[in-house]
Parts: structure tokens; C-alpha cells; sequence
């Protein structure tokens, strides 16, 4: 029998006939089993040592709201909007909703309340965990007053719950909505089961065990932030150091402190840490991840220097959690998000360049969702059959690594010929004039679209000639710049991707 793809994922000694990533049913029953085999061992620390929450606590913390919220009238399948900073109040709300069977829908706290407005009106919550005046009234207006508002501490009267932790692997668990960089967001509706087999797949591929201790500092309205860093460390049974926000010397001051193993970012935080003269200190952590936007491979290399860390980059969505990653035991390739992840089959729909292995990302698995929130049309057209379409195009190494080239829709099309943003965006980075770019299609009556970059660059100079030229050494004529301008800054969401739709030539 051939061995699947994310065989290389697995540690020695394990066959992936053993491999059941849907075996303990799901997130919450696997985390309270978990809490009471080790009730005393911390899962929550503050920085500075200001908290810290063990499991016996963090058990009893969210039985308590749980039984809040169904004595305020929430039932399994309500939906419940989470839109708050870190802390552990959130944390304890969060875990008990899907305790308590309730549907969790985070909401980016930048959100402005015509956002906030039409997730509210889509998903409909019964409930609404808000930190700040503005928002709740936002949530108010939009849910015309039949939503009750509590803040991180759900202050409600306290509750008996008779049972928790009794949905079901199919059942729903969370709404996510997509960046919506093309009209309006959907919501993604994630199961139980996605989110167990999400995190049992990385916890696996990550060597996550109780003995790591993991940096948070990503927001946990965001996936990567909720569904990888605190899902997973809550069923690997470890601890996670969580901070309100990113900061370069707080996080390497919790590293130190907290005796921590592990760092998830995104490429702007590393990019921040590797300027830092502190670099070097990342190197006591065992393993540090990077996802939610392209790692370009000069940082990697710069981090590898500066910090004595191989950053594994991986590859992941709001519909489908955690799909590939470089390996921990191999090789991990600047450029490349890896492999697939264990449960996870990925193919390349062949409509893109043949010859070159290029195409459509397609994948299908346990932790991909089944469709998007009261959108049959929409999720008719993101499957086909059981495969789901995630818009990114991407190339396939003749060893199987996968390298994504940019959004289908950002493919740039010019004279016929297709570009990829990413490639003329890796090649202007290797330029020293070059700090950040960002390359877009510009409308051209001759050309149908013309490449443009938008760049920030490195030192005060701004000159565009010597960018064509190193452009010119490395791209074809058709995928070179024609227009370059200079900018101070990129805009950019909360998580650090570029926003493209917003750069106007």
C-alpha cells in the first residue's frame, strides 16, 4: 500500500494505519478529559507572571459561564459573536460556549459597525461578547435589541448546567467569516469535527506535547490565533503565555521568562523580530511557525542567521483550518508552505500551466468545512464533488512540496499571458532598495492589465531603474513591472496580509 503524502509528517515509529484524527470525538470532551488527568498543571500564564490558570481552574471557570449563558436562554446551534481583545476572560467564554453546544462567530475587534452590522444580521446571535461601548451599541442597532450583550466577564446570573460537552462531531462550532476582499464576507461553518481534526493534525505533524509552552500573542478572533495556537494547545495538554498584543521585547521577554518553546506569527511580527538586536535569543525556542500571509524566502534566510531558526511556514484557511506545512523533521524550504498535513489530500485542478505542475488548490479532508452559512449557491461553486476550491494557485515540486502562487483572482493577466504577483513580488524583494512591495493588475486598454508594483522601500533612495533592471535580469519581459510606485506603507488587515483591493494606480 502507498503511503499517503503527509506520511513524512509522521514521527518515527508511527504507521498512519494509526492515525485517527476524529478519535476523541471532540474539542471539548478531549479537553476536559485532559484537565481532569492533570488538574494542577498551568494552561494559561500572564506575562510577568500576573496569572496563572490550571486545568481544575480553567474546568470549573468555564462550567461556571456555561451555565450562565444556557440559564440566560442560549441553547445548542445559538449563535454567540465574540469580538474582544486576548485575556483570559475570553478564553474561559470562549471554551464554554462550545461546551455548552453554542455556536462561536469571532469578529476582528478593527471591525467598524457597518462589519460588525452584517455579520450580526447574517449569523443572527442570540448573544454578544463585546469589550467596547461603540461595538455593542453597533451589535444593538443591527440586532434591533434582541441580542443580549455581556462583556468578557459574563456577568449573567449563574446557572446549573446539567451536561456539557454533549455535541456531536457533525454538529456546528463555529462560524468564521472570510477577509471579504471581494464583496461581502460568508461564514464559514466550521463542526466540531473540523476543529478536532484541525488541531489533532498539527498537534501530530508539530511534535506538540504537555511539556511545550506556547507565546500567543495572535488575536484570537483570527484563526490562526483560536483554532491553531489556543485549540491546540489546549488537546496537546500544554500551557500558552498569552499577551493582549504583539510586542518584539514582550514576546522574547515571555520566551526567557516563561521557559516557552514554541512562537506563532505572521511574516510582519518576524520581520520585526529579526531587526530586533535581540534576534537571537528566538534560538532557545524549539520550533517557531509563521502563517496568514507568504513568508518571503529573504527573511526566512535573514531569521536563519539572526535568530537560529528555521522557521516552518505552513499553509492554511478560514474553511479549511490547517492544510500543509514544511516538516518538523526534514526539510523545511524557504518559499514552499510544504506538505500535507496528516488527513489532508491536495490537488491541482489542471486548469492553470500543465507542464509546469500549476493550478488551482484543491483539497478535501476532516478539518474542511462543508459549506458557507445559509450560501448553498456559494458553497455549490467552492466544491467540486468533495473538493474543495480554495482559490489559490499553486505549484507542486516534483517532490510534492507546494509553493502557492497568489489568489486565482489576483492572477494577473497581461497580453494574454498569465502573471503571478508572488513571483515578481519575491524577485523585487531581492533588491536592497527593497523593503516590502506588493504587485497588482492595472486596467490597460492595450494590454487588458499591466504588472504594477507598489514598494516601500528600504533607505530614503526611490528610484525605479534599478528595480527594472534587477526585474529584467530575473522575469520575463511580459511579467516585468511596467509602473512602479514608491509608498510609505502597504495597507494591510489585522493579521498582517496586504489588502490589495485597496491600492489604486
Amino acid at each position: 500500500m502507498t503511503a499517503p503524502a503527509w506520511a513524512p509528517h509522521l514521527p518515527a515509529g508511527t504507521s498512519a494505519d494509526e492515525v485517527d484524527l476524529l478519535a476523541r470525538g471532540t474539542l471539548p470532551k478531549a479537553w476536559a478529559a485532559t484537565w481532569a488527568s492533570d488538574p494542577s498543571s498551568p494552561v494559561l500564564l500572564g506575562p510577568q507572571g500576573s496569572w496563572v490558570m490550571t486545568g481544575v481552574e480553567l474546568e470549573d471557570a468555564t462550567r461556571r459561564v456555561a451555565g450562565r449563558l444556557i440559564r440566560a436562554g442560549l441553547t445548542p446551534g445559538d449563535r454567540m459573536l465574540f469580538s474582544a481583545a486576548s485575556s483570559p476572560q475570553l478564553v474561559v467564554a470562549h471554551v464554554a460556549a462550545l461546551r455548552a453546544g453554542i455556536v462561536v462567530v469571532p469578529a476582528n475587534t478593527a471591525y467598524r459597525e457597518r462589519e460588525i452590522g452584517h455579520i450580526v444580521t447574517d449569523a443572527r446571535p442570540r448573544a454578544a461578547l463585546v469589550d467596547d461601548d461603540a461595538r455593542a451599541c453597533w451589535v444593538q442597532a443591527a440586532a434591533e435589541g434582541k441580542t443580549i450583550i455581556v462583556g468578557p466577564e459574563v456577568r449573567l446570573p449563574d446557572g446549573q448546567p446539567e451536561e456539557l460537552d454533549t455535541a456531536k462531531p457533525d454538529e456546528p462550532a463555529l462560524i468564521g467569516y472570510t477577509s471579504g476582499t471581494t464583496g461581502q464576507p460568508k461564514g464559514a461553518v466550521l463542526s466540531h469535527a473540523n476543529l478536532l481534526a484541525g488541531s489533532e493534525s498539527v498537534a501530530l505533524a508539530w511534535r506538540w506535547t504537555a511539556a511545550d509552552r506556547l507565546i500567543l500573542a495572535l488575536p484570537l478572533f483570527h484563526a490562526h490565533g483560536l483554532c491553531v495556537g489556543l485549540h491546540g494547545t489546549l488537546l496537546a495538554g500544554a500551557s500558552a503565555v498569552l499577551l493582549g498584543s504583539f510586542d518584539v521585547d514582550a514576546v522574547l521577554d515571555a520566551a526567557t521568562e516563561h521557559q516557552a518553546s514554541l512562537f506563532f506569527g505572521v511574516p510582519t511580527m518576524y520581520h520585526r523580530l529579526a531587526a530586533s538586536a535581540r534576534a537571537n535569543e528566538l534560538a532557545r525556542l524549539r520550533l517557531c511557525v509563521s502563517g496568514s500571509a507568504p513568508l518571503p524566502a529573504e527573511l526566512h534566510q535573514v531569521l536563519a542567521e539572526r535568530a537560529g531558526q528555521q522557521v516552518l511556514e505552513r499553509y492554511g484557511m478560514t474553511e479549511t483550518l490547517m492544510l500543509v506545512s514544511n516538516p518538523y523533521d526534514g526539510e523545511r524550504r524557504p518559499g514552499s508552505v510544504g506538505l500535507p498535513l496528516p488527513g489532508v489530500e491536495v490537488r491541482l485542478d489542471g486548469d492553470g500551466d500543465e507542464d509546469r505542475g500549476e493550478g488551482e488548490i484543491e483539497v478535501r479532508g476532516p478539518n474542511v468545512f462543508a459549506g458557507y452559512w445559509e450560501r448553498p449557491e456559494a458553497t455549490a461553486e467552492s466544491f467540486t464533488d468533495d473538493w474543495f476550491r480554495t482559490g489559490d494557485l499553486g505549484r507542486l515540486d516534483p517532490d510534492g512540496y507546494l509553493r502557492i502562487l497568489g489568489r486565482s483572482k489576483e492572477l494577473i493577466i497581461s497580453g494574454g499571458l498569465n502573471v503571478y504577483p508572488r513571483e515578481v513580488e519575491e524577485v523585487l524583494l531581492g533588491h536592497p532598495d527593497v523593503a516590502e512591495v506588493a504587485v497588482i493588475g492595472a486596467p490597460s486598454e492595450e494590454w487588458g492589465e499591466i504588472v504594477t508594483a507598489y514598494v516601500v522601500p528600504a533607505g530614503k533612495r526611490r528610484a525605479a531603474a534599478p528595480l527594472a533592471a534587477h526585474a529584467a535580469e530575473q522575469l520575463a519581459p511580459f511579467k516585468r513591472p511596467k509602473v512602479i510606485h514608491f509608498v510609505d506603507s502597504l495597507p494591510r488587515n489585522a493579521l498582517g496580509k496586504v489588502v490589495k483591493h485597496e491600492l489604486t494606480a
